[in-house]
């Protein structure tokens, strides 16, 4: 069995929170009481706060990407598990800008609830709020997942871009239009040659043959609907990356933004490797790269696995996503 590092059984996810919150005290603060992070530096300029979270293990998301020109606030779960309504509720008091704020939610059964009901509160203490779904996942996207595709790899991408157009005093209704089309515009498929090990147990989550790939895996260990070869790394990208070009359909005019982002312990020297054969595929479709992420954004604990998510993107998303940003997991 893979044992974490961790003071006692259950203390995993508050002693990263209170160390996190130690490391990046110059750019977060942190509510123990409530179990949110807020920023300490956000743009005068923004009229609407920006809020999403979701369930620890997947770090850096989501409170790495709080900070200045991203999150406003981030609300962490338990490993996997939605937060409480409470803390999305207090969090989203705490970072309201003149016209409410903006939850930026990935499509899974409990996060929808959870923040949907603090949505309720909100409406009737008074303070005017809105939802953007990412549902990115084309693994997932089937008549036979009664809850639509889930939302993966692209939210870190769509939490970037809604950034830089809320640090412009964008309003309400306009990011949510933005962030709707965003997510239109954004597929991610992942695979992984090994499971995450869980916390509690220290057992894998599944088992896969010597040899085989989960194709279409999901970042809480989800299984896909099949396995596969683990063939030549560039024969499984070119597939993958095929599968999500027919499904977004870019045109010729049309760049793309790519994120290669590594699922917990897949080495940098396989993620370069990776975008390598990505970038020569798309290369090879005359699809226009126009800006591209290498690295762990977006992971599910230890898997041994990576996903590759592309978004078809436009002059002003481009201009949103260069806009500058610090947070403890992106700057430029």
């Amino acid at each position: 069995m893979a044992r974490y590092f961790e003071s006692g059984t259950g203390e995993l996810v508050p002693d990263a929170l209170a160390g996190f919150a130690r490391a990046h005290a110059d750019l977060v603060a942190y509510d123990s009481a409530d179990g949110f992070f807020t920023a300490r530096h956000a743009a005068p300029t923004r009229r609407v706060g920006l809020l999403s979270g979701g369930g620890s293990g997947h770090e850096p998301l989501h409170a790495g990407y709080v900070g200045a020109g991203m999150l406003d606030a981030a609300c962490p779960g338990r490993v996997f598990a939605s937060p409480h309504n409470r803390q999305i509720f207090r969090a989203s008091r705490a970072v309201a800008g003149p016209q409410g704020v903006l939850h930026i939610v990935k499509n899974y059964t409990g996060d929808r609830i959870n923040f949907g009901i603090a949505a309720e509160r909100l409406a009737d203490a008074g303070i005017t709020c809105a939802r953007v779904l990412i549902d990115d996942d084309l693994a997932s996207d089937s008549a036979e997942v009664a809850s639509g595709r889930r939302g993966t790899g692209a939210t870190m991408l769509v939490e970037k871009v809604l950034g830089g157009a809320a640090d412009t005093g964008m309003g309400l209704d306009a990011l949510v239009e933005l962030g709707t089309a965003l997510a239109g515009r954004c597929r991610t498929l992942a695979a992984a040659s090994a499971a995450h090990h869980a916390p509690a147990t220290g057992e894998r989550a599944f088992e896969l043959p010597s040899g085989e790939l989960e194709y279409g895996v999901g970042i809480h260990g989800e299984r896909a609907d099949r396995t596969r070869s683990q063939k030549h790394t560039g024969a499984l990208v070119e597939d993958m990356a095929g599968a999500l070009l027919d499904a977004l359909r870019p045109g010729p005019d049309d760049p793309v933004v790519a994120l290669v982002n590594g699922l917990g312990s897949v080495t940098s020297l396989e993620l370069y490797g990776i975008f390598g054969e990505l970038a020569r595929v798309l290369d090879s479709r005359r699809v226009r790269l126009v800006r591209h992420l290498v690295g762990d954004y977006v992971t599910a604990l230890d898997m041994r696995g990576f996903s590759l998510t592309l978004m078809v993107t436009d002059p002003d998303t481009l201009r949103f996503y260069d806009a500058p940003v610090r947070t403890p997991a992106l700057r430029w």
